[in-house]
């Protein structure tokens, strides 16, 4: 069996990596992180125009109708610049959310506006501190009206529609409800976060108008069916992410000389960037792993998922860490680029929940199969 991305997978993923090194430097990154603008609007453009919004999805509403191998390359190399875009927001989550389960109506209506940029999506679940669960949702529909507050909401100060998770009448159940986030009954407030780079919003549904997305009651089995499938696709970030880190702590090391050679000759130096090469490597190998199930739509989805989703989230944060260690005093200060990956990592981490929720994921997963 190859796990390894074919000729015109790694074609585009050249033409990725030559795109976002012009269009996207970390002059550009550092614009998004000092300015006021929640991200970068050319960029996105540009992005959209080359179709990667609209990599999966299926001709007739306007995409592309390519696979998630080749946007598994995208999300790497998107990592790997740290771009400042609700790309995840809108690809990963929303458009897949509409994918599964919306009407024909539906996708005609929303999948054409999203592959071509016009239209940001993102998914609202989160209400604060600690693990979402049918139970704890607060979020309720009432009269075909969304009430309740979502925070936080990734992107949700730009995006223009939200797949929102509400609580059923019964209360141990969760349904999905398609919200157009352009109406006055919809109240958007940035949030703060460590990476200004990707913004956050809290998001208050007053009476909102909606319409139901997929059965009701089933939003619960749909929403661990969607983050299993985003998880792959983050998890490819944050490897481009960590693999871009070990890179610049190996190049800052190779030209840093101290007592008349090179830093990276020294065990010290040598031994922390060994030890990303290796989770850099064991989390690419379990990604392989995730795009296969992805792609195939295969049985083995949830334990992949969780499985590139942990290794990932600790290879990225190592990575990180570790490059600003590497370049020392330095690495610390705001001149220094070393900061837009270890916001990023920190970012990522708990953007679908965080690694101990993953791991809790794997362990059940795992129990699971090996139960059927």
């Amino acid at each position: 069996m190859n796990f390894e991305f074919s000729e015109d997978q790694n074609l585009l993923r050249e033409q990725a990596q030559g795109f976002l090194a012009e269009h996207c430097p970390p002059s550009a990154v550092r614009k998004v992180l000092e300015g006021k603008a929640p991200f970068d609007k050319e960029l996105w453009r540009k992005v959209a125009e080359l179709g990667w919004t609209a990599t999966t999805i299926p001709e007739e509403y306007g995409g592309l109708g390519l696979g998630y191998l080749e946007l598994c390359v995208i999300a790497e190399e998107l990592g790997r610049a740290v771009a400042p875009i609700p790309f995840s927001s809108s690809v990963y989550l929303a458009t897949e959310a509409i994918l599964m389960a919306g009407t024909r109506a539906q996708k005609e209506k929303w999948l054409p506006k999203l592959a071509t940029g016009e239209a940001i999506g993102t998914f609202a679940l989160a209400e604060g501190p600690g693990r979402p669960s049918p139970k704890s949702l607060k979020t309720s529909l009432a009269k075909g009206r969304v009430r309740g507050t979502k925070v936080p909401v990734a992107d949700g100060d730009v995006a223009n529609v939200a797949v929102v998770v509400t609580k059923t009448r019964a209360g141990d159940k969760a349904s999905w409800q398609l919200v157009d986030l352009d109406q006055r009954n919809v109240k958007c407030d940035v949030i703060s976060t460590l990476d200004p780079s990707r913004s956050h919003a809290s998001v208050k549904f007053r009476s909102a108008d909606c319409e139901p997305l997929g059965a009701e009651g089933e939003g619960w089995a749909l929403t661990q069916k969607l983050l299993d499938r985003a998880a792959i696709l983050f998890a490819w970030e944050q490897v481009g992410g960590a693999q871009a880190a070990l890179e610049q702590a190996k190049e800052y090391a190779l030209g840093r000389y101290a007592f008349g050679r090179p830093i990276a000759s020294y065990q010290a130096i040598k031994h922390k960037l060994a030890h990303a090469y290796i989770k850099n490597t064991l989390a690419r190998s379990n990604c392989y792993y995730g795009a296969w199930a992805l792609n195939a739509d295969a049985a083995d989805l949830p334990v992949a998922a969780a499985t590139a989703r942990v290794g990932a989230t600790q290879a990225y944060y190592y990575a990180s860490k570790e490059n600003i260690q590497t370049h020392g005093g330095m690495g610390f200060t705001w001149e220094f680029d070393c900061q837009f990956h270890y916001r990023r990592s920190k970012l990522l981490s708990v953007n679908l929940g965080s690694e101990g929720t993953w791991q809790d994921k794997l362990i059940t997963a795992v129990e699971q199969k090996n139960a059927a």
